[in-house]
């Protein structure tokens, strides 16, 4: 298994005063994810916002053809279903680091 540096195990200190080094580490991680979950949830919010339905539904409607394929649409879709899909994987990620605290 890869040693951790003593350097990053003392940054690691300085942020979490309390616990061994892998319960800190686990609290780093966790902080982590639901930074970016909060991130993604906030792009896929915004393009409910601006299209008025959420992306299965935008898929469905085959909104991108409906738009005549515009590289506007084709872009949002793209960074839309990489949010969603992303928000979906943390999710998981977070539910199984939480569950072996």
């Amino acid at each position: 298994m890869p040693m951790i540096g003593e350097d990053i195990t003392r940054v690691i200190g300085h942020l979490i005063k309390e616990g061994d080094l892998n319960s800190k580490i686990r609290r780093i991680l966790e902080k982590e994810i639901r930074r970016r979950l909060a991130e993604y949830q906030l792009i896929d919010m915004g393009f409910q916002r601006k299209y008025g339905i959420t992306l299965e539904e935008f898929e469905k409607r085959k909104v991108i053809k409906e738009k005549g394929y515009s590289f506007e649409v084709e872009s949002d879709y793209h960074e839309w279903d990489a949010a969603v899909d992303a928000t979906k994987t943390l999710r998981r990620d977070l539910k199984e680091l939480c569950q072996k605290n």
